[in-house]
């Protein structure tokens, strides 16, 4: 195989993420930096870009073969952040196609493959497994992947890597992740990723502002894949992190923590530094937020700093629903929220979880009622609750099961790997058909399962996100749509894309 005098200092990514519209793979974005940092010359070939087919193979095996015919990397990091489009109606498994990618890679190269990124780490065993990979990296990546790489290069043990998941004697061991408090890693460069691309094609950048999450909801993997505790960005490398991205163009982001606001004081510090650096009149940007602690103090900080659009999860708004799910919050908070949204024209949004534990007829009825009067800009309807292994939800779903409390729709076995979503038993099969006799046509619930794109909250391969991305609109996906349908009804404003 052709190579370099450079190769053995080089080290290949690969985001087989095929997904449209295309989002940022900034966790590759991250690692590179690092690798980098460490000496190494990073490539990365991003098969997002490949074919705007996902059906279609040739594409995916050009872009490999023109680079395993230049190079013979030390290694191969491939990154998963989906393992399936979490969503009931579809339950698109994306697995297959991962692994006849993965698959080629090894015609490739007997170079060492490493797995990691957040939908690895959520069930790391079986999805190295199913993929026949004996490397892999649960957590942050950015000390450990330099660390393995530099060990496979001097040949030394590397059973000691925080964070790593290797194979030995027929089974997979974990070592535990080195998750620090405070993530002041190195400023990530963020030129290894076409930002600008996806940017034109995906309608909005990413970045973090911190990690991990110390909320206790049932059903969340996002504590399994980063950590139990918030690991904090300081605020000023975040604006950092924000500059460069602008400078390249990319002005309108959406910022990937899971929860904004928790914790309630760094949410405020990192919005101070934005408007201090002046970026608050020069980026726009949209986040996820918890419905408390949330104050008109944090929303004018917010909205100050260069916010346009708020996604809280609040999931129902049955009191005795929320507490069964883990949630440390009232709807009375759920309100609240609305009142200063309302009060501040912010649009808004409303992510609900549908047929989980403890839901019935009635509270179906409620929930719908509920959000028609609160009326946010709109609602997230997701019809099942999909199932994660390592969560309370995986073990409570095994024994409601047995009790007759609940249905599970997709495959148990091995460990909840391919989708499964848990269905109350007292609303049981009909639960979809359910949900839109109640939203009735209602075009601020985005509730459906792939031909009225317009309100489908699957936005995988959604055709009219798309072709909106291409004509310049900008933002979360959610608010694309809320202003198309806008557009339709000529309320839209010039300056909303």
């Amino acid at each position: 195989m052709p190579s370099s005098s450079t190769d053995n200092q080089r080290v290949l990514l690969v985001n087989p993420n095929e997904m449209k519209p295309a989002v940022t793979p900034i966790g590759l974005d991250y690692v590179a930096g690092a690798l980098e940092a460490a000496g190494f010359q990073t490539d990365l070939v991003d098969l997002c870009f490949a074919t705007s087919d996902q059906r279609v193979t040739s594409g995916f095996k050009k872009e490999l073969d023109a680079y395993f015919a230049r190079h013979d990397p030390v290694a191969v990091g491939i990154t998963i952040r989906n393992t399936d489009d979490c969503y009931y109606l579809s339950q698109a498994f994306i697995m297959p196609r991962i692994k006849e990618i993965v698959d080629y890679i090894k015609k490739k190269t007997r170079r060492p493959l490493v797995l990691g990124g957040v939908g690895f780490s959520v069930m790391p065993e079986p999805i190295l497994s199913y993929l026949g990979i004996e490397l892999g990296i649960w957590g942050d990546g950015e000390l450990a992947f330099p660390a393995l790489v530099q060990g496979i290069m001097a040949g030394e043990d590397l059973h000691a890597i925080p964070g790593l998941i290797y194979h030995k004697e027929g089974e997979y061991h974990r070592n535990s992740p080195a998750l620090p408090a405070v993530l002041n890693l190195p400023l990530p460069l963020r030129e290894t990723v076409d930002n600008p691309r996806y940017f034109r094609e995906g309608g909005m950048g990413s970045i973090e502002t911190k990690r991990g999450c110390a909320q206790r909801c049932i059903y969340c993997a996002d504590p399994l894949a980063k950590g139990r505790a918030y690991r904090l960005r300081p605020p000023a490398v975040v604006a950092d992190e924000i500059e460069s991205l602008v400078a390249q163009g990319v002005d309108c982001l959406h910022l990937c923590d899971s929860e904004f606001n928790l914790p309630y004081e760094h949410a405020v510090a990192v919005c101070q530094e934005i408007t201090r650096r002046g970026l608050g009149e020069r980026v726009s940007w949209y986040a996820y937020l918890a419905p408390a602690p949330f104050t008109e103090e944090l929303a004018l900080l917010m909205v100050k700093a260069g916010c346009r659009g708020i996604n809280f999860g609040v999931d129902h708004v049955d009191d005795r629903i929320l507490n069964i799910l883990g949630r440390p919050f009232t709807v009375a908070a759920i309100r609240e929220t609305a009142a200063i949204c309302h009060r501040l024209g912010i649009p808004f949004m409303y992510d609900l979880l549908l047929g989980g534990p403890g839901e019935t007829h009635e509270s179906l009825a409620a929930v719908i009622s509920g959000m028609k009067e609160i009326n946010p800009s709109r609602v997230g309807i997701s019809a099942g609750v999909r199932i994660y292994p390592g969560t309370p939800l995986a073990e409570m779903a095994l024994a409601d099961m047995r009790e007759g409390r609940a249905m599970v729709q997709g495959a148990l076995q091995p460990d909840f790997f391919a989708p499964v979503f848990y269905l109350a038993g007292a609303v049981g099969e009909d639960l979809s058909l359910r949900i839109a006799s109640l939203v009735a046509g209602d075009e601020r619930f985005f509730f459906g399962g792939g031909e009225e794109v317009e309100t489908n909250y699957n936005y995988n391969d959604n055709s009219v996100l798309i072709e909106a991305i291409k004509r310049g609109y900008r933002g979360a996906f959610w608010d694309i749509l809320r202003r198309l349908a806008e557009e339709g009804r000529g309320e839209s404003q010039p300056d909303d894309r």
